[in-house]
């Protein structure tokens, strides 16, 4: 007879043991992957700012650095939260599918004991010849042999079912729990790391106090790294006109050629794949307008994104392409325009090259080594245009490429 105990786990087991843990475990791994995706881009920025910490000196670079570690950080305390309560549900579910099945064994248990006692007495040859021979036929003494045997197998079998089943949600219980207190750790250490972040705060207070009593230097360097941008830009558009342009005598733009043509459909079917140009690195500042991080009423604009990492590290391209200019903005700093059919991308802030005009590149191909300043800032300028039209790298660069 199904009880209605047994019914109960049968379908419990089907919804929650089945359905509840896989949703679950796809959430974890995704929460997880993320976390562990922001663990490294903080010990990364950690390891810039040490680099920039050994020039002693107080920069607006330091302090977009600082910033986003904090930003990364109150990210990453956000998942870690997630992660503990899909573990909390998780137990849960698991808690309330071993009190059913601890309800479901104690009941076939009871049945086990009474059925055992009644082999028990009956477990012997003169009343097994009793029970065999009192049928009225030799069909009917078959059957009830048959049900002597089988029904003992049945409980065994049953019994030894129910208690692997009650040990596999046990092993998974303190699985989980082990889980929660692994997640729980990890939050009293991130709770800790907050506590220095809060020291990191005022550290970031007093330093851009230091800064803002640096504003006339910081509005003379703002007037400078403008002008660099304008001076960029338009040798990009220079570049950009010259490239697609019919013939030097004329300005009417050329139409592409089939390879051209295959090579803008490519660019444009890899949004949002690209590999970054640096091989690591985080980004320091993103695209469009921002407020200047200590002068008030100050607004920067950046046209493209640019990207943190470490001393002596390379740009390298991030789509097949040609070298249609190599700019050279400052001593230290030198741009290289690639032409991908009607697309192009931009690398600045280098010092060393190792390509040159005309040149075809292949994907990840290194383009030159990106300069370290004196106060220890080593950071890549991307932009990507289509056509005279900016477009913001963050939706094109693949987002765990680096």
């Amino acid at each position: 007879m199904v009880r209605r105990e047994s019914l109960f786990l049968i379908l419990f087991l089907v919804f929650f043991g089945e359905i509840t843990p896989g949703f679950s475990q796809t959430q974890t791994s995704g929460l997880k992957a993320k976390r562990q995706k922001l663990e490294k881009e903080i010990s990364y920025t950690s390891k810039l700012l040490d680099e920039v910490n050994k020039s002693k000196n107080n920069t607006v670079y330091e302090l977009q650095l600082i910033s986003n570690r904090m930003s990364m950080r109150h990210r990453l305390m956000g998942i870690l939260k997630k992660e503990i309560a899909s573990l909390t549900d998780n137990i849960a579910v698991t808690q309330i599918s071993i009190r059913v099945l601890n309800n479901h064994l104690d009941t076939l248990k009871k049945e086990y004991v009474h059925i055992a006692w009644y082999l028990y007495k009956n477990d012997n040859n003169y009343n097994r010849l009793i029970f065999l021979f009192s049928a009225k036929d030799f069909n009917q003494a078959y059957q009830r042999l048959r049900y002597l045997d089988e029904i003992s197998a049945y409980i065994r079998k049953e019994a030894g079912r129910i208690t692997i089943l009650e040990k596999q949600k046990t092993d998974k219980l303190n699985k989980l729990k082990q889980d929660k207190a692994e997640k729980k750790t990890l939050m009293d250490n991130e709770t800790t790391q907050l506590s220095q972040l809060e020291l990191e705060k005022r550290q970031k207070i007093r330093l851009k106090q230091k800064l803002a009593g640096q504003e006339k230097s910081l509005r003379a360097r703002l007037r400078r790294k403008r002008k660099e941008s304008q001076k960029l830009e338009a040798q990009i558009k220079k570049a950009i006109t010259i490239s697609t342009r019919k013939a030097s005598n004329t300005t009417k733009p050329r139409p592409l050629t089939a390879s051209e043509r295959h090579l803008s459909s490519t660019f444009m079917a890899n949004k949002g794949h690209l590999p970054w140009p640096v091989k690591k690195g985080v980004i320091s500042q993103t695209f469009g307008v921002h407020n200047y991080p200590v002068l008030k009423h100050v607004k920067i604009k950046n046209n493209g994104v640019n990207i943190a990492t470490a001393k002596g590290s390379i740009a390298r391209a991030v789509f097949p392409g040609v070298v249609v200019n190599i700019v050279r903005i400052t001593n230290t700093n030198i741009a290289i325009i690639l032409k991908h059919g009607n697309y192009f991308t931009v690398y600045s802030g280098l010092d060393k090259i190792l390509v040159e005009n005309n040149q075809r590149v292949s994907e990840y191909q290194i383009l030159g080594v990106i300069h370290t300043s004196l106060q220890g800032k080593t950071e890549l300028h991307f932009e990507v245009w289509h056509n005279k039209n900016l477009q913001n790298p963050a939706y094109w660069l693949r987002r765990n490429a680096r």
